[in-house]
């Protein structure tokens, strides 16, 4: 069992709306198995140097439509294997919302957010409590239902599937 941490804290790489799965892993960078060349070249096209910057356990945080475009699965595991523990979005396109959990990597919906650029956080996964500590002020994200986060605990929905019996090679 992998589990993740349910509570964490963190400083916030913020971003704006719309960012599709294009300028998340450009499809240049899609055709291979290699995680880590997908984590050195998340988000370049949208922050050159977030791969330099991003340190592990970070937050990143965007507002409406995220992952939007493509249904490619390195986006998210580009950005899980960046470091970021988790995504927080005013609201994300629901393949990616979907594409994250089934890599074991949490998302939260926080609508109409006003968390800024280098905001620490303090994250309860369960609960969906979102403590912006640089401007003392609380958010209650969309709550993860618990087989999401039975599927998070276990690091994927294939590891999921394997621990309780209905998955088979």
């Amino acid at each position: 069992m992998s589990s993740i941490n349910t509570k964490i804290e963190a400083q916030a790489h913020v971003y704006g709306d719309h960012i599709d799965t294009d300028r998340i892993i450009p499809g240049k960078y899609t055709k291979t198995l290699d995680l880590s060349t997908l984590a050195n070249h998340v988000l370049e096209d949208l922050d050159p140097d977030f791969n330099k910057i991003v340190q592990p356990g970070e937050i990143l945080v965007a507002g409406i439509n995220f992952g939007c475009g493509s249904s490619r699965e390195q986006a998210p595991l580009a950005i899980k294997q960046s470091g970021i523990s988790v995504v927080i979005a005013e609201d994300f396109a629901r393949i990616f919302f979907r594409n994250a959990i089934n890599i074991g990597l949490p998302v939260l919906e926080i609508p109409k957010h006003t968390i800024q650029k280098g905001a620490k956080l303090s994250i309860n996964l369960k609960t969906g409590t979102v403590i912006d500590l640089s401007a003392n002020k609380t958010y209650t994200a969309t709550k993860l239902p618990d087989i999401m986060i039975a599927i998070l605990n276990e690091g994927g929905l294939v590891n999921y599937l394997k621990k309780n019996g209905n998955y088979t090679l």
